[in-house]
């Protein structure tokens, strides 16, 4: 998906730009990047971060770099941020999100700007942070180009633009990602992630709405645009990808995962000797479970985290799946001859989670039941790039719609809909499939309610394929 942070300060920023953008960490696996503006030029550094650990990479670089705004991402795609020097002036761009009109928004420059080109990535597509700068530079002013990138975007785009005057932030026009102001004396600081406040020194100031483009300086935060009546935020920020300690929208992630977990339990009655998540997005909905059911929360097996930190890097799925399963570790002392549950946050194509299930086994589990924090995902996400697959046909819940038709339905309605007999044998074949004793999803009215901001304002996309 990806994560931004920025800082403004009266003091040099360089250290809280470098540890605020690794807090993100969690949330990209190709690239990672810093800006720091210097009083009269950028001091800007990309690096690979598919197997090296962000700080690792930019260490050596901090005692060389002085200045008092910056801004940095992880990135799951791009190299970024860009620096640019336009009409406009100086500045370095920054984005997160999903342009899929980018091809069309090329095409339209093309056409009506003859001398324009694009600079293209290894695999021939145009970097997405690069077309938004163009979008910018065509206006009269860093607002009316905030402005025209949300008119323009078909997906969602929210942006970080650092010039010698401040940090432009702007939040998707539907609020699909989060950006959360912090402040401590001095400084100003703008984050995907609330989690990187604390340990910085930082305390919550403000949330930006739906839409809304702020300009933070060190003196202060200027609304530049107000916030949007609509909001759709994505209710993976909470089930998965978001930090446990990170806030947005006023909802914690692991009050909501406990809240989520418990809701799964009381609908439960299956007989179990101990509860367990799948590490790490699985645990807080597990210790929910077990608060509420009363069966004893326990390890099964323990993520072996010091060289097997990230599992979802590789391209290959093979590969992906070989990490996965060297860096859990089963304690089989505790799995032989029990019943076990196991929360996880979702079932994308499930085959990591048979791995997972396999090796239970393997340890002489005499039950292994599956209970996923979120409904089947039926539909790839085309706002943010979670549950990106090669094809929607990987998805375990679309491989189990073929199985039983035949065929791709021209309609999957029915299997979006728990309370019918086409959703039943669905579950029932991705259980069969997986090899778990039993499965049953978390709905979405249970889900929705544990996020508690509102139905409307959350996207639901993925399981529903309703835009809005």
């Amino acid at each position: 998906m990806g994560g931004l942070f920025g800082v403004v300060s009266k003091e040099d920023c360089v250290t809280d730009v470098y540890f605020g953008t690794d807090y993100h960490s969690h949330l990209g696996t190709s690239r990672g990047g810093m800006a720091i503006w210097g009083g009269s030029s950028f001091n800007r550094s990309i690096h690979n971060i598919e197997n090296t650990p962000f700080r690792a990479k930019f260490d050596a670089e901090l005692s060389n770099i002085k200045g008092t705004m910056g801004i940095g991402c992880i990135s799951d795609t791009e190299p970024q941020p860009l620096t640019v020097r336009s009409h406009l002036g100086q500045y370095a761009i920054t984005t997160v999100g999903k342009i899929n009109n980018l091809d069309q928004i090329a095409a339209k420059e093309f056409s009506t700007q003859k001398s324009i080109h694009f600079m293209e990535t290894s695999k021939g597509s145009i970097n997405p942070t690069e077309l938004v700068s163009v979008i910018i530079d065509h206006e009269n002013s860093f607002k009316e180009g905030l402005l025209k990138a949300q008119e323009l975007i078909e997906g969602s785009c929210s942006v970080l633009l650092l010039t010698p005057r401040g940090i432009y932030a702007s939040r998707d026009k539907l609020g699909r990602t989060p950006l959360i102001i912090g402040e401590k004396e001095g400084s100003y600081c703008v984050s995907s992630e609330s989690c990187t406040f604390a340990n910085l020194g930082y305390s919550f100031s403000y949330e930006l709405g739906p839409g809304e483009i702020i300009l933070l300086t060190p003196e202060g935060i200027e609304k530049i645009a107000p916030p949007r009546d609509k909001m759709q935020i994505c209710a993976f920020l909470w089930v998965y990808y978001g930090y446990p300690s990170s806030t947005y929208e006023g909802m914690n992630v692991e009050v909501m995962r406990n809240r989520n977990g418990a809701a799964l339990a009381k609908g439960d009655n299956v007989k179990i000797d101990m509860v367990s998540g799948i590490p790490d997005s699985g645990v807080g909905h597990a210790i929910g479970y077990s608060n509420q059911s009363k069966v004893p929360y326990g390890r099964p097996f323990i993520k072996y985290t010091p060289t097997w930190s990230r599992s979802f890097m590789p391209q290959n799925q093979d590969i992906r799946n070989l990490v996965a399963r060297m860096k859990l570790m089963p304690i089989p002392e505790i799995v032989t001859g029990k019943s076990l549950l196991f929360c996880d946050d979702s079932i994308v194509r499930g085959t990591q989670l048979r791995e997972t299930v396999d090796l239970l086994y393997r340890c002489k589990a005499r039950e292994v039941h599956i209970r996923p924090a979120c409904p089947p995902l039926v539909f790839g996400c085309k706002f943010l790039n979670f549950s990106v697959s090669r094809s929607e046909m990987d998805l375990a819940a679309r491989q189990a719609i073929i199985e039983l038709e035949g065929k791709e339905p021209e309609s999957i309605a029915e299997y979006c809909d728990p309370s019918t007999e086409q959703y039943n044998c669905m579950v029932d074949c991705i259980c069969k499939r997986l090899n778990f004793s039993t499965l049953k999803y978390q709905n979405i009215h249970d889900m929705v309610d544990a996020i508690g901001i509102g139905r409307e304002k959350i996207c639901t996309y993925c399981w529903n394929g309703k835009e809005l």
